[in-house]
């Protein structure tokens, strides 16, 4: 029989229970869930969708920022020989090359956009890096508007992964003698044949900047490493960047020249050279060159460049306790350059006149230049080229703190400056910054795109304005925490870009670590500090009644349009900061900011007005600097009209007992501008008069030195000297017109023993006073010099004459690059514009050439 199953009668009523409470469970599930699905019906999952592909142009002139470049090969073939002779009929004045940049694709694309400038660009090729696929370039074309885009248009889509490719260029494009790119420059050079004749030479060299030269990301931002080759004739060198090997190519008139890589670094820094130039060198730790004409080189024009090179850049790596990066740094004297010097990394290029020096015709302030543009560029190899503006609305960040650190810098090699920086850069920056033109010391990015507006921003504003706001903000932190400051902001951003805050936060960190150890109660807010003076334009007047205390200020603008509402003085604590009153009738000024003008109301309880203060320019009182700024502060406030120029004139009564330079060049600056003003009306002869007044104890003063063809020790009491010769024969003293007359008959009659400080005021004011005769033999000595620093001298004493037809004959000249260097044609221009004869002239000269003029 079966076997059967046993189960309690409890057991099956539970477990009957539990079935129907689970049946109820999912009974009421079911309802709510209806309930819900009612409610809230339920959404179809999206459908996958592809990745958006950018189409079309970008939307500003910036490059798009999914293309990352990371290194670029570039080769270039200049096609010129070094000299023009008899034996080379097949001269050619084009260069080819090719150029591959690696970039990081970081979005998916089907177009590249790169750079491109006055090239023609022939083959393009686009490769994915790790294997080598080549993807279909279904065209290409350079935009010919202000984007400079080379647009490259592919069949296939590049992986937004981070996938790296390669982009290959072959280009070719034109040597022009524009003073842009890569162009031609010739300078002509005496070889002694054997019959003793001498024989004229032209030779060839080539600066370069970026986009004009090979195709790349040309930003600032866009950082890369370049390796450059350069194929070039026997008989030349080529220079770049880095440290260079030679090769040569059998049986080819070939040389190439293959460079060491570089760090990274913007497109705008890379720079290189193909000339028949000879060096000098130097190692200190770092290689240093000089590379010039022969001529010069030999002659030890290189000399003085080399040593104080050597010294700057020694004091420079120990103030801002990194060391120059480059195993070499080369610097180049070019006939033909646009600008004063370039500050490429590693290979400097100068005017010759900003790096070669002769002693036996160049003056002290010649020497002078040369050490402050020395000292300049190497400030750029840290300020623009370790640490870049990420674009070039900050700007200021390489250009003021080069200006502003030159002044530290040229220190070491023995010129004391910092006094000057009040003449030359915060007098001028308070000039172009009172204008309605003027602009921020930084701008928005998206205000600045074109090529144009990033070279207008080339100014006193960026140069002068931002070096002034350095020394205001070092003076307001001490000198001692802002070098501090500056360390951190090197080391932390080195090979990076920056905005200005970054500079800020590196400042206040030293001010916080100061204040924690020197247990101060209180802090300063740098970025609150300097927003103002960066983000506005201007700078404020500050009105003080003393009487009553009360202060007030507003934008100070030589033309006032009205409206403009400038800091308000709650928002800086005027009257606490600007104001100490230390007694019934006694006012103590303590101006914590010092890039802005001060006007100051006397009150009757005083006992003196306005007027009566300016009387007491007391040199013994009153120090130097001051003296100068007083002089100064009152030509703006009156021009601005906020004060009768006849006071700001009166203040000049004084100098006829101060013989100092600061002063003198303050009063001469705002002088000249009344002059011009004043040329035609009748108030022009008791102008001069009172001019030649005040002078002549000056010249008297510098007579005895003048006279024995000497000049003083103080550098700046030398700078006075050429003031008083210039002024007192410019307004008709006759012992000094009589002096200057002498000294150039004898240099016609073969002796020149004018001392080379005095000669551009002596050539000056003799051609001035003299006739066409003594016109043409300074023209005859400016062809014939060989030392720019002199032909500089001469060239400028051409433009004094008072002959119209003389000035006629010059201003053609300038179109004549055989006669005027094209890179001297601008000033040549400006200075017989400030001849009174040549004012109109120069006007209806440039209306009538315009083109010429500022053709690229």
């Amino acid at each position: 029989m079966a076997e059967g199953t046993g189960m309690s009668k409890a057991l099956a009523g539970g477990i009957g229970v539990l079935t129907v409470s689970s049946v109820c469970g999912l009974v009421l599930m079911t309802v709510m869930y209806k309930i819900q699905i009612d409610k809230f019906p339920p959404v179809s999952p999206p459908t996958p969708t592809k990745p958006v592909i950018p189409t079309g142009l970008p939307p500003t002139l910036r490059l798009p920022d999914y293309l990352i470049p990371e290194s670029y090969k570039v080769f270039l073939q200049p096609y010129f020989y070094s000299a023009i002779t008899n034996n080379y009929t097949n001269q050619s004045f084009i260069f080819t090359g090719n150029s591959t940049v690696r970039v990081k694709c970081m979005e998916h694309s089907k177009r590249i956009y790169l750079h491109v400038h006055d090239l023609n660009v022939t083959t393009v090729e686009v490769t994915k890096s790790d294997s080598n696929e080549k993807l279909v370039v279904s065209g290409y074309k350079i935009h010919q508007n202000e984007s400079n885009f080379l647009e490259i248009q592919l069949k296939e889509t590049m992986s937004g992964h981070g996938t790296y490719y390669d982009i290959f260029t072959k280009f070719e494009g034109e040597l022009l003698d524009n003073l842009a790119g890569f162009y031609a420059s010739w300078y002509t050079k005496n070889i002694k044949a054997e019959e003793v004749e001498e024989e004229d030479q032209e030779s060839l060299l080539k600066p370069t900047d970026a986009r004009k030269v090979f195709p790349c990301f040309d930003e600032p931002a866009l950082k890369a490493v370049f390796h450059i080759t350069v194929i070039h004739r026997p008989g030349t060198s080529a220079l770049s960047n880095e440290i260079g090997v030679k090769t040569e190519i059998d049986g080819e008139e070939w040389i190439v020249t293959t460079f060491e890589k570089t760090p990274v670094m913007s497109t705008y820094l890379l720079a290189f050279t193909v000339s028949d130039f000879t060096y000098i060198s130097k190692s200190s730790g770092t290689n240093i060159h000089i590379h010039a004409r022969t001529e010069a080189i030999e002659a030890g024009h290189a000399d003085y460049a080399i040593q104080v090179t050597e010294n700057i850049l020694k004091y420079y790596q120990n103030i801002f306790g990194l060391k120059y990066p480059l195993k070499k740094i080369d610097q180049i004297a070019l006939p033909d350059i646009s600008a004063g010097a370039l500050e490429n990394w590693g290979f400097i290029s100068y005017q010759e006149s900003g790096l070669l020096y002769d002693k036996k015709t160049a003056s002290s302030f010649d020497q002078e230049r040369v050490a402050t543009m020395i000292a300049h560029a190497l400030a750029h190899q840290w300020f623009g080229n370790l640490v870049t503006m990420r674009w070039w609305n900050d700007l200021w960040l390489n250009e003021g703190f080069a200006t502003y650190m030159s002044y530290i810098g040229v220190q070491d090699a023995g010129w004391d400056l910092r006094d000057l920086i009040v003449l030359r850069e915060i007098q001028t920056a308070f000039q172009v910054d009172s204008l309605n033109s003027s602009h921020p010391l930084s701008l928005q990015e998206n205000y600045i795109q074109t090529s144009a507006e990033i070279i207008d921003l080339f100014d006193d504003i960026t140069y002068r304005k931002g070096a002034a706001l350095l020394r205001m903000l070092a003076t307001f932190m001490t000198e001692e925490a802002f070098m501090k400051g500056i360390k951190t902001y090197l080391d932390k951003f080195q090979y990076n870009n920056t905005v200005y805050n970054d500079l800020w936060n590196c400042l206040q960190e030293k001010i916080m670590t100061n204040i924690s150890h020197n247990d101060q109660e209180t802090k300063e807010n740098v970025e609150a500090f300097m927003s103002t003076w960066i983000e506005q334009a201007g700078y404020p007047v500050i009105t003080i009644i003393t009487q009553t205390g009360e202060t007030s200020q507003e934008q100070f603008l030589l033309k006032q349009t009205g409206g403009h509402e400038y800091i308000k003085s709650t928002d800086f604590a005027v009257k606490n900061e600007l104001l100490r009153v230390n007694g019934p009738g006694k006012e103590q000024i303590n101006i914590k900011r010092s890039f802005q003008l001060i006007k100051i109301k006397l009150g009757k309880t005083t006992g003196i007005n306005l007027q009566s203060l300016f009387f007491v320019m007391n040199p013994a009182v009153i120090p130097l600097i001051n003296r100068g700024q007083l002089i100064d502060d009152a030509f703006n406030i009156a021009r601005g009209h906020r004060l009768n120029v006849t006071i700001a004139l009166s203040l000049t009564k004084y100098l006829i007992n101060d013989t100092e330079y600061i002063p003198w060049e303050s009063a001469l600056k705002n002088l000249d501008h009344l002059i011009l003003m004043f040329d035609r009306s009748e108030v022009y002869g008791p102008i001069m008069k009172y001019l030649r007044k005040q002078i002549t104890p000056l010249y008297k003063h510098f007579e005895e030195y003048t006279l024995n063809g000497t000049i003083p020790e103080k550098h700046t009491e030398q700078y006075n000297q050429v003031n008083a010769i210039s002024v007192a024969c410019s307004s008709g003293f006759p012992e000094c017109i009589e002096m200057a007359k002498s000294l150039f008959k004898d240099y016609r009659n073969g002796t020149n023993d004018i001392h080379p400080n005095l000669r551009r005021a002596i050539y000056c004011s003799a051609i001035a006073s003299g006739d066409e005769y003594d016109w043409e033999f300074a023209w005859k000595e400016y062809q014939r010099a060989t030392v720019t620093a002199e032909k500089d001298k001469l060239r400028y004493a051409l433009t004094c004459t008072k002959e119209i037809w003389l000035l006629n004959r010059y201003l053609q000249y300038t179109l004549d690059p055989s006669k005027i260097r094209k890179m001297d044609l601008v000033s040549t221009i400006s200075y017989i514009a400030k001849n009174v004869a040549g004012q109109p002239l120069a006007w209806d000269f440039v209306r009538g050439h315009w083109s010429y003029i500022t053709q690229e």
